[in-house]
């Protein structure tokens, strides 16, 4: 049912357990959806169900609805701390007593099962009275190793719903009733009786047949079967985890008489100011006051490369200092961190749905009453055709074990589960599959030039010196200097490079500093005069050419003289980022038309996409200009991205087919993306849709399996062609190669593209 109109929705989110199949998450989904003004988004591979309802409904009538449904359900509860058992940091130390229980069951009854399973399919080691000491081992199987599938299938049955699990009791009681009639009424019980083992279930020869393998192996393979999938799901969800153990569980809080307390991380407030050592993680999301190092954000960002900090720079909470000691002052702690963003975007990408997944799930709702009618068809069957009836009832059990709605449900989550945290190791997080299926079939993407195509900073980008002058080096220091008392964005890059490039020594100190609005700045530095102005005519022959040159390509030049002569020309400008070249080339060489659409001058714009290789160019772009060149494309027939990083990008963002933001731009323009670069290097977008198409690959690939591999065995088990537990294990197979297949995507690497570059 919608929502009325005005209607304030919530989203909660709930634990959900006993949830086997894709039967049950339809069963879940579709009981929550009966409330009024309530979807529900269930994930097998997690047990979680993401909910949205109004106001009035509260979690706890959302919790009591799911366990109506024949499930437990609870409010997810807050993050435990790693626990000391756990020293490899694997999640292990906290497995949960179900988990244990669960495996103590499986090794039970494989130590029952096995001799059972050997002395039915090996006819030579059969003694006197074999078949009695198999009934004996077998018993306990069938009653107590079966007992979770027997409880949730009268769980069910008590709420008028068949899942995996009724099936699944089904056979193995079908095999052991059967087993015991032969034993005390059908002769098989006679002292001497031996039993050959075939694939194909063959007619009697006046004894009856006793399936007792059925009866254990139908537990044992299911029983294995799940537990080497929770392994495997648990590998899928690594990522998180991974980035849980970022968190910094104590911080060291510097004091304003200069002393040092240990504090727990949850009494961090933002504005204190804390102390990383060489070697430790960056508490939290900060800004260096004191120090310098580099810090390895390998983990947060996907950077590769160690980044360098000082007084001024911005930290992420999870980096690792790899230097020397920084005083940070917080400036977000808590769910405001970075990290923080991360982990929650993770965590609801892996709640989605994709469109393929929707339709198993659809098929999953009427899966297993088909399942049951066509065992009861194959056992009328064989019954009418005048068969034998253990014959009829093998097929009967064999239908019921072999059919599996586990992997239709397991096919979409795992593989996003893998995917999304792959994604966030190399920097990009997607906000769930609809995401994923938006970059698969990009057309056409629009960058936005400053921040994205470029670092977004002013810099120097060349300084050339008069010959027989001073030098480069020289200038640049004395120009340096006399700009440390400008606030002018030119003179901040001036002064910035010139420290950059003496190794961070101290500049000298200007004197007599003055500023000429719209010329320059000079000043006195260790006795000379420096001016630091606007070129004009009277320039060198060698400095009429870089002027000539930077103004081509839209750089800002400033002429340095020292007591009147021309020394230098330095050029400024906001500098292509290195991964834009490859970025733009592998783009196009994956089929998508690569557009520039930025609100600088038509020069910039220009000589960017000439560097680039990027034919269509939009200049002096307005945010409402950028968000009509997107519908514009659109109605082309593009289906358009647009990847920006400021307030104006949002509304251009929002108006695309799938809106892309760099990590590094603003909360407005991240809000409105389904994409974020976290790494703030366009090229992770290159790296996002090869991601993305490997992703839903998978998926189609573990759908066409899942689909498969019932459409196969089904048929073949109802004509009496697949003996019960070679049905077991395939039916526990089926499941694992799914989750198998997905995690695959946990080791995927970006292909390597030559670069061609652009004049």
């Amino acid at each position: 049912m919608g929502a009325e109109p005005g209607a304030v929705l919530v989203t909660t989110d709930l634990t959900v357990g006993g949830m086997t199949c894709a039967a049950c998450v339809t069963r879940v989904e579709k009981r929550l959806g009966k409330l009024d003004g309530v979807t529900a988004a269930v994930n097998l591979a997690t047990g979680m169900a993401r909910v949205s309802h109004p106001a009035g409904i509260s979690p706890d009538e959302l919790v009591a609805t799911v366990e109506k449904a024949g499930y437990t359900a609870a409010l997810p509860e807050p993050p435990k701390k790693q626990e000391p058992a756990d020293r490899d940091g694997d999640g292990d130390g906290d497995e949960s007593e179900g988990a244990r229980r669960e495996r103590h069951r499986l090794v039970v009854t494989a130590l029952l099962a096995l001799p059972v399973l050997v002395l039915s399919m090996a006819p030579g080691l059969q003694f006197r009275n074999w078949q009695w000491l198999c009934f004996a081992l077998a018993a306990p199987v069938a009653v107590w190793g079966a007992w979770p599938f027997h409880v949730r299938a009268v769980r069910g049955l008590r709420h008028s719903a068949a899942t995996m699990d009724t099936l699944v009791s089904l056979g193995v009681v079908a095999s052991f009733a059967w087993s015991s009639y032969a034993l005390f009424l059908g002769g098989a019980g006679d002292p001497g009786m031996r039993m050959p083992f075939t694939f194909v279930p063959t007619a009697s020869d006046g004894v009856a047949h006793i399936y007792l393998e059925a009866a254990v192996g139908v537990p044992l393979f299911v029983l294995a079967g799940r537990f080497l999938e929770a392994r495997a799901r648990h590998g899928t969800g690594e990522a998180l985890r991974s980035l849980a153990r970022l968190t910094a569980k104590e911080v060291s809080v510097r004091e304003d008489d200069g002393s040092e307390r240990l504090i727990p991380i949850e009494e961090l407030r933002a504005g204190q100011v804390f102390a990383v050592r060489p070697g430790e993680r960056v508490a939290t999301d900060g800004q260096v006051t004191e120090g310098s190092s580099a810090v390895d954000l390998s983990l947060v960002t996907g950077e590769s490369e160690p980044v360098e900090v000082g007084p001024g720079s911005p930290v992420v909470g999870g980096a690792v200092n790899a230097g020397g000691l920084l005083l940070v002052r917080a400036t977000a702690v808590g769910a405001d961190t970075q990290l923080a963003r991360i982990t929650r975007l993770v965590t609801e990408a892996q709640a989605g749905k994709a469109r393929a997944q929707r339709l198993a799930d659809s098929v999953a709702g009427v899966f297993v009453p088909v399942v049951l009618a066509l065992a009861v068809t194959a056992l009328g069957f064989w019954l009418g055709a005048g068969a034998d009836p253990q014959a009829a009832i093998t097929a009967c059990v064999a239908v019921l074990v072999v059919a599996c709605p586990c992997a239709l449900g397991l096919a979409t989550p795992t593989a996003l589960m893998a995917a999304t945290g792959r994604g966030a190791q190399l920097g990009v997080l997607v906000t769930g599959p609809q995401a994923l299926e938006g970059l698969q079939h990009l057309d056409a993407v629009v960058l936005d030039k400053t921040g994205t195509l470029t670092t977004g900073h002013m810099t120097v980008t060349r300084v050339t010196a008069v010959l027989e002058g001073l030098g480069s080096d020289a200038v640049l220091r004395l120009a340096g200097a006399v700009e440390q008392g400008s606030e002018h964005p030119l003179g901040r890059a001036v002064c910035a490079y010139a420290r950059r490039e003496s190794g961070e020594q101290r500049l000298p100190d200007v004197s007599e500093f003055s500023a000429l609005p719209g010329r320059g700045v000079r000043g006195r530095v260790e006795g000379r005069l420096v001016e630091v102005l606007a070129p004009d005519e009277d320039l060198p022959a060698v400095l009429v050419d870089a002027l000539t040159a930077s103004e081509s390509a839209a750089r800002t030049p400033v002429v340095v003289r020292v007591d009147g002569a021309v020394e230098a020309l330095i050029e400024v400008g906001d500098v292509v980022r290195p991964g834009s070249y490859r970025a733009v080339d592998r783009l196009r060489r994956l089929g998508i038309r690569p557009v520039l659409a930025t609100g600088d001058r038509e020069a910039p714009a220009r000589a960017v996409a000439q560097a680039l290789g990027i034919e269509e160019v939009h200049a002096r772009c307005t945010p409402e200009g950028k968000a009509a060149l997107v519908r514009e494309l659109r109605e082309q027939g593009y289906r358009v991205a647009v990847v920006g990083d400021g307030v104006n990008d949002a509304a251009a963002l929002a108006g695309a087919d799938l809106g892309i933001a760099m990590g590094s731009g603003t909360d407005v323009a991240i809000g409105a993306a389904d994409v974020t670069l976290v790494r703030g290097d366009i090229e992770a977008l290159v790296d996002a849709v090869l991601l993305a198409r490997r992703t839903l690959g998978t998926i189609r690939t573990n759908l066409v399996w899942a689909f498969g591999y019932n459409v196969v065995t089904v048929p073949l088990a109802m004509v009496g062609l697949l003996n019960p537990m070679l049905a077991a294990a395939a039916m526990s197979a089926s499941s694992v190669l799914v989750v198998a297949n997905s995690l695959r995507l946990r080791a995927w690497q970006p292909s390597s593209i030559p670069v061609r570059r652009y004049a």
